[in-house]
């Protein structure tokens, strides 16, 4: 059914990195759950009303609720469709984080509000009227609400939406919550004993555990996390397929929302190849990245002397000691200045992130081990900082 309302209302549905294609999803997502929301949050308010029980209202407003976060997912979706401009020239698609992070903390205040009023339940309860109506009603929504979920997560993962995949993991907040309520509903006709205040509190706690976790994810996009492992992967094989490409370091990948990718990287090149040829080689492989993975892509060339036995053997010497230390670390950009008196072995070395041994201290053991293979040996070390999941 989901298929068929993506062909059905979706034109060019396939072209999912196509900012028109993006918003005609996002504004099928938020139509459909606006008008969903809106009908369980009337019915289920009538309801709670008539029987007096907190637990279904609360879920009604948590419809309510969700039907704005709907129209604040549309609102998201309608900035981040909107193309580059000088105030924004890489594109407005991180309105999408923005938005997801909001219906985020609109799940965590309701949690909060929903503990607060179950509380004042538990302290001065009231008799909760049991219906096969409102029986009815809450299976009615546990389906439509499961439904929901599995519509906006597919959408989401469609289109690679956080804002669309927090919306799906509400909904299946709520078929959580719900559940919970129908249970106590039942439980109470069958024992006698009003459990409506307590599971309202469970059921909030639940709330406010999702919403932490939901803000967590958004928190960290907004941030910069690493970039996805196989676009790295994709990346490095299409860049190394290239005949005369010797190896790339210092790849970097920043997302601004979406499948929007811009990226820098390190060529390596033989020195002795034409440096007209070279620089072609560059454009041709920037542009078919660009072309392929739709990474917009900026390569910086790195001329490596491949002829000279003594370089190529100090090279595999200093890699070898490089990777002796820590199989994470690796060593690019090696060239040797040689002298009278002493000879200057100029490289970079990758570490990640919070690596456990100082910079100082990594240069002095890297040093003191080079300088066993010749005293005359000065070593000019630059300590680069591993921005992706795999090194070359």
């Amino acid at each position: 059914m989901i298929e068929k309302l993506i062909r059905l209302f979706i034109k060019d549905y396939q072209k999912t990195s196509s900012p028109a294609v993006r918003a005609r999803y996002a504004a099928l997502a938020g139509t459909v759950g606006i008008i969903s929301n809106l009908v369980l949050f009337t019915i289920k308010l009538i309801v709670g009303t008539i029987f007096k029980s907190i637990a279904v209202t609360a879920d009604a407003v948590n419809n309510l609720t969700d039907a704005g976060s709907s129209v604040i997912t549309l609102v998201g979706f309608k900035i981040s469709g909107k193309p580059a401009d000088d105030k924004h020239p890489y594109g407005h698609a991180r309105a999408e984080y923005i938005t997801g992070f909001m219906v985020s903390v609109v799940i965590l205040l309701l949690g909060f509000e929903l503990l607060k009023t179950s509380f004042f339940k538990v302290i001065n309860p009231e008799p909760v009227y049991f219906s096969y109506v409102t029986i009815a009603v809450l299976a009615v929504s546990i389906a439509i609400k499961l439904w929901q979920g599995f519509f906006y997560k597919k959408l989401g993962k469609i289109i690679s939406s956080t804002a669309l995949e927090a919306s799906g993991q509400d909904s299946m907040n709520d078929v959580v919550s719900t559940a919970a309520v129908l249970v106590s509903s039942v439980f109470a006709k069958l024992t006698g004993v009003q459990v409506d205040g307590y599971m309202g509190m469970a059921v909030a706690l639940f709330i406010i555990y999702a919403g932490i976790k939901l803000i967590l994810e958004t928190m960290n996009l907004l941030l910069g996390t690493a970039p996805d492992a196989k676009l790295v992967e994709d990346i490095e094989k299409k860049i190394l397929g290239y005949e005369g490409v010797l190896g790339i370091h210092d790849l970097v990948v920043h997302s601004y929302g979406g499948d929007n990718y811009f990226a820098s990287v390190h060529v390596e090149v033989p020195s002795h190849r034409d440096i007209i040829e070279s620089h072609d080689l560059m454009d041709i492989i920037e542009r078919d990245v660009f072309s392929e993975l739709n990474v917009n892509l900026v390569i910086h060339m790195d001329p490596i002397v491949t002829d000279d036995e003594r370089v190529n053997s100090l090279r595999n010497q200093v890699n070898g000691i490089v990777k002796q230390i820590d199989s994470e670390l690796s060593m690019h950009d090696f060239r040797v200045v040689f002298g009278k008196t002493h000879s200057n072995l100029i490289f970079d070395v990758v570490v990640p992130p919070s690596y456990r041994i100082s910079d100082e201290n990594l240069r002095e053991l890297i040093d003191a081990k080079i300088r066993k293979i010749d005293p005359s040996f000065n070593s000019v070390i630059t300590l680069d900082r591993k921005y992706i999941s795999t090194t070359h």
